[in-house]
């Protein structure tokens, strides 16, 4: 049902996604964009704490990572390690560092090889490869909590290879029934369904969401303003999505969701505890969420609607700088959408290999009324080229399909 959740969120939010292109470890989906395939919901805990806790296992507590860059020289391998770590029972303070090897390697290896002696200079101007800040980043983040239902976060990253830093704030308060979440970045880091990144210079928002009730009824709404226009991370010559135009948005859903057990295997304490020679071992599932095999139907039904003040799209520019393209979004919307997903799982997860098999297949119709419109356009057997145009005429189908490797290691495809 979260995996549902998460995907009719996507529709109409931005949803925080693990992403290794940041040393604080998130992005943002864009809203009406789906949610990428091989995407994850970003953790509550900090990257930097996540990598604390990491680095205990590894000789020095330096953490290999694997994360692609615009700049092919500086290559995908990189070193990351927390150099300062500061705690207390309501504050956590850390510093991490980042290193990629690659472009250092090169540099020195082209260095010796071009050199017809080698001498005390060839190796000082070798040493000097050292000090370009390229291939170093910096991070610095901190959580304070002055009560124990809410957090402030403020981070700060620099890339040397990034002419300017990355500032983050959020405040998060917790009620009763409702969260309350003010975030701002400058810039902010989106991701669309198809792994494109783009940076918008400032983000700015507030939402307000209500805890899903025993009745499955759930409601959100909230303002987001963004300043500039974003710029392509690793897109080559596309046009940015509408919904990362500069303007102010303030948005509002509801929905109703439900799940039915069309079978399911309790887990009992003989699942978790195996007998070894010494006696009884507690061996849990890698993920508590997937321990239990079972076979489900969920399903969302609600309806959203959305006003805009500004940034009605993009136009051409005489630098060249903005697409030509003369994208438009209108500055008032309602829909209603709707979503059904059949979940057939084998396996408890625990077990070192073939473990886990998962099947999830969802039908996502994320507008009712573009899809009503599509239908009557073919009915009539007039043309249907503009409803054609909105992607959100068509129904979605997504099939996923989770398989175990090893260990807590598992493939979707």
């Amino acid at each position: 049902m979260a995996n549902l959740r998460t995907a009719m969120d996507s529709a109409f939010w931005d949803q925080p996604i693990s992403s290794p292109k940041t040393l604080e470890g998130c992005a943002r989906s864009i809203p009406g964009d789906p949610f990428p395939l091989d995407a994850t919901r970003s953790s509550r805990a900090l990257r930097i704490q996540q990598l604390s806790l990491l680095g205990n296992g590894f000789p020095l507590g330096i953490i290999p990572s694997y994360s692609p860059t615009s700049n092919k020289d500086l290559g995908s391998f990189s070193l990351q390690s927390v150099l300062l770590k500061l705690a207390t029972s309501n504050c956590w303070l850390g510093l991490i560092g980042q290193f990629r090897p690659r472009k250092l390697i090169s540099s020195i290896k082209a260095e010796l090889s071009n050199a017809e002696e080698l001498e005390f200079s060839v190796f000082k101007d070798a040493a000097k490869h050292f000090l370009d800040k390229s291939l170093y980043s910096i991070g610095l983040s901190s959580q304070f909590s002055p009560t124990p239902s809410s957090s402030v976060l403020l981070s700060t990253e620099r890339h040397g290879e990034k002419m300017r830093p990355r500032y983050k704030m959020m405040l998060f308060q917790q009620l009763p029934s409702h969260d309350i979440t003010l975030e701002a970045a400058w810039p902010e880091l989106f991701i669309d369904h198809k792994g494109r990144y783009w940076d918008v210079p400032e983000s700015i928002s507030l939402d307000m969401s209500s805890l899903v009730s025993e009745s499955g009824f759930r409601y959100r709404f909230g303002i987001h303003k963004s300043n500039g226009h974003p710029k392509a991370v690793n897109a080559i010559n596309d046009e940015p999505p509408l919904a990362l135009m500069p303007g102010l948005c303030g948005k509002a859903s509801f929905s109703y969701e439900k799940s039915k057990d069309l079978w399911r295997k309790k887990q009992t304490k003989k699942d978790i505890m195996t007998k070894a020679d010494k006696g009884w071992i507690w061996r849990p599932s890698y993920d508590v969420r997937l321990s239990e095999p079972h076979a489900a139907i969920s399903g969302i039904v609600g309806g959203s609607c959305a006003a805009r003040f500004g940034g009605w799209g993009y136009s051409a520019s005489t630098d060249g700088d903005t697409s030509t393209s003369t994208g438009k979004r209108s500055p008032f919307n309602a829909d209603f959408f709707g979503s059904v997903c059949y979940t057939f799982q084998h396996g408890k997860f625990t077990k070192l290999y073939g473990d886990l098999t998962r099947v999830d297949a969802r039908l996502d119709i994320c507008s009712a009324f573009a899809l009503t419109k599509r239908a009557l356009n073919i009915f009539r057997r007039s043309s249907v080229s503009g409803a054609a145009d909105n992607p959100l005429s068509s129904p979605r189908i997504n099939l996923i399909l989770q398989q175990q490797v090893l260990l807590n290691l598992s493939f979707l495809l």
